[in-house]
């Protein structure tokens, strides 16, 4: 039935290596279970009851998303709620308090219709294929350069942001910035104080897990990222139980398995503050739909042709089969979050990690889809997983993907000067929608100003001119 369903041999895969892929997906990408709802209400800020009702609707968005892009496009790409998507929607609820004097919970509802409204429109641009052809708007430099720029991406996210320490006065050190960046080792443990060793087992379970990827990749072992964050995850366990004298399972001994419905039900089930429009202005609300829009467009695409290019899924003209069907799955995850209370459903970059452990069909999608449902009962046992050791994982697929820059003709400066801003600006501004907005715009600039402008379509024209009224224009 699944060689039917997913054309597991005619994709040059089994049944094991999906399942290991989508397992590796889920792995590397369950932390946003629990960080989505922390963002969303300002830590706690919107109370409890928000906060189970939006660790829900993240649950099942990001597992109806998998569905349709599983058994509609049969592509091992997973989706969540993106990040940078929810810190906006954050920030936006925040100054909605402030603004309008509604409450949070009021606020966070009105911003639901937005998502929702944002979700409808992808949905009918996907299906009139204006979306694919946004792709094939993006000129074949460009995009073989998104692979690279998302693996940067991932790096700077495994180095940087993925592993933080926090001490007991709540301040946060990063494993690359605040440990490898210290003057001296001294200095270091003075700075973190009692977070240090904690850093320091950190830095030691990412490198580890690393390694270990790399030498059962390099013996030819599919399964190697996976294995290489159970190795990781079971050295920080132990060492940490040993060396620390801490109990890593201690979170389980509280924590509840029974899913929290009637919170859901209260606060984000279909919870639509139309209203909540009037009062932020009908101007300002078309404003955010427009701003939510080019922004998960083009990193959901981004992510798709990235990570697409570096399974080897498309054609010579960087195009890939089932874009349409694809992208669909986003508009569908957008409208179901919108409906049980959360932001964007994107695609997610960590999509890569499963793609890399070998998942080439919506096999992979399925099985990470399941995780995450399930982790409406287990999420306490996903959250155990330290953050390092999925590090591993991202770092090592960020090294693979960056092997596409060798498909990059840099002898042409109108493509050599574009990758290279959007290889800069995407670990950068933490988007990757935005660094290829800059890439769009410096392409048609240099075309325009070297006599080439009738090399430069009539759509990559107005997606240029978008992304320029987005960063300079849009209030």
């Amino acid at each position: 039935m699944l060689e039917k369903r997913f054309k597991l041999s005619e994709n040059n895969t089994t049944v094991k290596t999906e399942i290991i892929a989508g397992l590796t997906t889920f792995m590397t990408m369950a932390y946003i279970i629990a960080l989505n709802p922390n963002i969303l209400t300002g830590y706690r800020a919107g109370g409890d009851e928000l906060w189970n009702g939006i660790f829900l609707a993240t649950c099942l968005s990001s597992a109806v998303a998998m569905f349709v892009m599983a058994f509609l496009a049969n592509k091992p790409f997973c989706l969540a709620p993106g990040m940078g998507l929810n810190s906006f929607m954050a920030i936006v609820i925040g100054n909605l308090v402030a603004m309008t004097g509604m409450g949070y919970v009021e606020s966070f509802q009105s911003m639901l219709c937005i998502i929702l409204i944002e979700g409808v429109v992808f949905l009918i641009l996907s299906l009139l294929n204006v979306r694919e052809k946004i792709v094939e708007a993006i000129p074949l430099g460009i995009r073989l350069g998104i692979s690279p720029a998302i693996g940067l991406m991932l790096l700077n996210i495994g180095f940087g942001s993925n592993v933080y320490i926090a001490d007991s006065n709540f301040n946060q050190f990063f494993v690359m910035k605040d440990f490898f960046g210290a003057l001296t080792a001294g200095y270091a443990k003075d700075t973190m104080t009692d977070a240090y060793p904690i850093m320091v087992l950190s830095a030691i379970t990412m490198f580890v897990g690393l390694f270990v990827i790399v030498v059962l990749a390099s013996k030819g072992v599919k399964s190697a990222v996976i294995l290489g964050m159970f190795a990781a995850s079971i050295l920080y366990w132990i060492c940490d139980f040993a060396v620390l004298g801490n109990n890593p399972f201690a979170s389980l001994e509280t924590a509840s398995f029974v899913p929290a419905f009637g919170d859901m039900a209260s606060t984000t089930l279909f919870k639509f503050n139309f209203a909540g429009l009037a009062q932020m202005g009908w101007f300002t609300a078309i404003t955010l739909v427009i701003t939510f829009c080019i922004i998960d467009m083009f990193d959901t695409i981004g992510t798709l042709v990235g990570t697409a290019s570096r399974a080897g899924m498309v054609d010579r003209e960087g195009n890939m089969p089932n874009m349409k069907e694809a992208l669909l799955s986003d508009s569908v995850g957008t409208i179901v979050g919108s409906c049980t209370g959360t932001s964007t459903v994107t695609t997610f970059i960590e999509s890569a990690s499963g793609v890399e452990a070998g998942g080439r069909t919506g096999l992979t999608a399925l099985t990470c889809g399941i995780a995450f449902a399930a982790c409406i009962f287990l999420a306490p046992i996903a959250a155990i997983i330290p953050a390092a050791a999925t590090s591993a994982a991202l770092i090592y697929v960020g090294v693979l993907m960056m092997t596409g820059l060798k498909k990059v003709n840099f002898d042409d400066l109108s493509v050599c000067v574009p990758v290279t801003i959007m290889l800069i600006a995407m670990p950068i501004s933490g988007s990757i929608g935005h660094g290829i907005g800059l890439a769009m715009i410096s392409y048609t600039i240099i075309k325009v100003f070297t006599g080439k402008a009738k090399e430069v379509s009539a759509l990559t024209y107005v997606i240029s001119l978008l992304f320029l009224i987005k960063f300079f224009l849009a209030v």
